[in-house]
Formats: C-alpha cells, sequence, structure tokens
C-alpha cells in the first residue's frame, strides 16, 4: 500500500491560505474507478482512497506512515514569495493618484 506525503497549496478561487499549513497524507488508488452502469457514478472499492489522515509536521506523518508500515513519497511544497504592495489595499483608494482612475 502505498501514499504520498505533501503540503496542500491554497485554493485556486481564493487568495486565503487555510487548510495549507497542514501536511497531508493521502493513500495511492490501488483500483481503478468504475462507472455504474444504471446512474452513471463514478465509484471505486478502494475504500483507502477515500482518507486523507492530517499531521502538523512532515516528521508525524513519517513516522505514522513507517509505524504501519506504508511506503510513502514525500513531496516538498514550493514556497512563494508575499505579494505585498507598497501602499497596500488603501492605495487603490487614494485621492492623490497621478494615473487615470481605472476601476
Amino acid at each position: 500500500m502505498g501514499a504520498r506525503i505533501y503540503k496542500p497549496a491554497k485554493t485556486a478561487m481564493s487568495s486565503g491560505t487555510a487548510k495549507t499549513h497542514e501536511w497531508v497524507l493521502e493513500f495511492v488508488p490501488t483500483a481503478p474507478r468504475e462507472i455504474d452502469p444504471l446512474m452513471g457514478w463514478t465509484s471505486s472499492a478502494d475504500t483507502q482512497a477515500q482518507v486523507r489522515l492530517r499531521f502538523q509536521t512532515k516528521e508525524e506523518a513519517l513516522e505514522y506512515a513507517n509505524d504501519r508500515g506504508i511506503v510513502a513519497v514525500v513531496t516538498q511544497p514550493r514556497t512563494r514569495r508575499a505579494n505585498i504592495r507598497a501602499g497596500g489595499y488603501g492605495e487603490n483608494f487614494a485621492t492623490n493618484r497621478r494615473g487615470s482612475w481605472t476601476h
């Protein structure tokens, strides 16, 4: 049974970083997904593919995997530079702008 350990990235739908501070252990699916002929839903007999375990540190996740004999692959997160503007959010509404108002 294999798994991967990673730190999730922020969602594309928001600029917030919620749920990105913990490490996740996610099992690799062992059975392919199948289409139900009656309803058309996709399903799988592999229940481990539904399990996502969250840990505070990468070491905790690796220790959990090693204790249970799970072969885990660790993916290191790519860090981003913070997007901090000099004027901040209030600069959008400044009355002393030199350029034209664009929005």
